[in-house]
Order: C-alpha cells, then sequence, then structure tokens
C-alpha cells in the first residue's frame, strides 16, 4: 500500500510576558511606532522568561499538537526540532525536549536552517514518512528564544525579535496529504545576518560578551526585493510539479518578518488576503516558528478547511529558503 503523510495536529505556545512598542521607545529613547507598529506590523510581541528556554517552549507547543492528533507521546518514532537558537551547541536541543516530553521511543535530531527549518522539517518528515514504514508519527517543532541573543539598545534587532513555539504532527495516511516541496538557497548571503560567535570558528570569550558579539546582528543590508524576487518562483515551481495553479491555492502562510511582503505576494498570486494569516501584530517575528504558529492560529480559527490545498513558504539567513503544499 502506498504510504502518504498528513498534518493531523498543530500547536504553538507563546511567553506569558508581552514587550509593547512603548517600552522600546522609552529604552532606546525615541519613538519607534511609525518604523516597527506602521511599517512592520509588529506592535508587541512575547519575551521569555528567566525560567523558559527554547526546549520548554517546544515542549508546550508539542503537547499541544499530539492533543489534537490524539497521539500519545510513546507513540512518536521521530522529534524534529527546528531552531538556530539551540537550547545548547551540543548535544540537540531535541534530545532535551524528547526526555521532557516522554517520547521514549522517537529518534531525533535539529535541523537549522534558520527561519526557514520548520518548512524544511515538514519536508523531512514527510519524505520519511512516504518512504519507510518504520515512521508513522514524526513531530516537527519549530523553537525561536532570539531573546537570549538581543541587545535591547539596538532599534533594528530587539524591536523585531521575539520568542515562541510551533508544532506539526506528520502522521502516515493512506490518503495524500503532502504533495511537492522545493528548497532553495544561496550561501554567498551567509555573514548578512546571523549570530557569529560562539561557534568553532569564534569561540566566546568574555571580551566578546563585552562587545555584544555573541548577539544576533545585521551585519551587512540584503536587497529589498529578496523574498519577492524568489517566493513567487518557489511557488509556482511547486505548482507546477503538483499540476495545479495559484487559483488552486486555498490557504498560503508565509515568514512573519515583513506584511508588505505578504501583501504583495497575494497581490503577485492575484490571493484575497482572506487566503492567508499573520501574526507578526501580536507576536512579533519568531523566526522558524513563526509559520506553524500562524498555521495553528489559523486551524483553530476554522480558516483551513479538510482537503484544502495548503502552502508553507519559509526564509532564512544564509540565506534559506522552502516551500511546500499539501492538502489539509
Amino acid at each position: 500500500m502506498k504510504r502518504f503523510a498528513r498534518i493531523m495536529g498543530t500547536g504553538h505556545f507563546a511567553p506569558a510576558k508581552v514587550m509593547v512598542n512603548s517600552e522600546f521607545s522609552e529604552i532606546l529613547g525615541q519613538d519607534i511606532e511609525e518604523f516597527v507598529g506602521g511599517s512592520l506590523n509588529i506592535h508587541e510581541r512575547r519575551i521569555m522568561n528567566a525560567d523558559e528556554s527554547p526546549a520548554t517552549m517546544a515542549l508546550e507547543a508539542g503537547k499541544r499538537a499530539l492533543a489534537m492528533a490524539n497521539v500519545k507521546p510513546e507513540a512518536i518514532d521521530l522529534l524534529i526540532i527546528a531552531t538556530d537558537t539551540p537550547e545548547f551547541l551540543s548535544p540537540a536541543t531535541a534530545s532535551k525536549v524528547q526526555h521532557l516530553l516522554g517520547a521514549k521511543n522517537a529518534g531525533v535530531f535539529d535541523v537549522n536552517c534558520a527561519c526557514a527549518a520548520f518548512v524544511t522539517g515538514v519536508d523531512i518528515a514527510a519524505k520519511y514518512i512516504s518512504t519507510d514504514d518504520q515512521y508513522s508519527n514524526i513531530l516537527v517543532i519549530a523553537t525561536y528564544g532570539m531573546s537570549r541573543f538581543l541587545d535591547f539598545h539596538d532599534i533594528y534587532t530587539a524591536t523585531i525579535f521575539a520568542d515562541g513555539a510551533g508544532a506539526a504532527l506528520v502522521q502516515v495516511s493512506d490518503k495524500p496529504g503532502f504533495l511537492g516541496s522545493r528548497l532553495f538557497a544561496d550561501g554567498s548571503y551567509f555573514d548578512y545576518m546571523g549570530i557569529y560567535a560562539g561557534g568553532a570558528q569564534i569561540p566566546i570569550t568574555p571580551e566578546l560578551i563585552k562587545a555584544g558579539k555573541h548577539q544576533v546582528r545585521f551585519v551587512k543590508r540584503f536587497p529589498e526585493d529578496t523574498n519577492l524576487a524568489n517566493w513567487p518562483k518557489l511557488i509556482r515551481t511547486v505548482l507546477g510539479k503538483i499540476s495545479r495553479t495559484e487559483a488552486d491555492i486555498d490557504f498560503i502562510i508565509f515568514t512573519q518578518i515583513n506584511i508588505n511582503t505578504i501583501r504583495e505576494m497575494m497581490k503577485e498570486l492575484n490571493l484575497p488576503w482572506e487566503k492567508t494569516h499573520t501574526i507578526m501584530d501580536h507576536y512579533g517575528y519568531t523566526g522558524s516558528a513563526c509559520i506553524p504558529m500562524a498555521l495553528d492560529e489559523a486551524v483553530n480559527a476554522n480558516r483551513i478547511k479538510r482537503d484544502d490545498l495548503v502552502f508553507l513558504v519559509g526564509s532564512g539567513g544564509g540565506y534559506a529558503m522552502g516551500a511546500l503544499a499539501f492538502n489539509w
């Protein structure tokens, strides 16, 4: 019998602590509302408390996805954590989450292609399930704790990035769910934005910490049309692979970095605004977690219906991108 992969449960978690734009205006000594609220549509964001971490957020999001799918932790065959803010440099964050969740039968690994990691993780999960009968339940959790790497006096990072986690339970099915995907990268942008100290090339030292080198930075300016130049090609490539058209798309969720880019994309695809969902206004930018967080909100609001053709389109630093299509 042919094996198919389908998303059967979603969940998300955001810390309780809220920071609004006026707090950053006070910290920075300048009004950020026009730049952050007006241009980016970010009005508030969630920040981890001291007792929270990427692993604890992943745990809560994963529990909610499993509850929706009515699957017990011990039934998980593989746990994939999508993050570029890991709990540790080593071992994998997935190891700690497996322990916290009680997923004692699951293999584990992390995926890091920055903010494209969730789309990549779901792509991996779907292909594991469709090609190997030892995998029936794969939990993909994206978790993002960028507040631990922020300089709260840097207007270009502290006002945008936030914390949260989102999850999807990918399960074997006798009906097609996952339909097709396309991953793309241009590694020449590896040194444009990131956290560059703390790895093997630049080991962390007290001097580097004092200089703030362990924090996330925009080092060079990305071309303004990076996403607009590549997202349509990715989507149309996937549509061609599955013999569908733009008009067939029932719902589409993009990386939540810039609402104006999403507006332009919906116009480019000739799709009404009602066929997408955004969360940056109340969650800020949550990196790899933003797509599953938006997906879970849309699912719980009944905006996605059974058998809808759904697209997820992600992009992150490095830069890496991915698009995938599935029947809901």
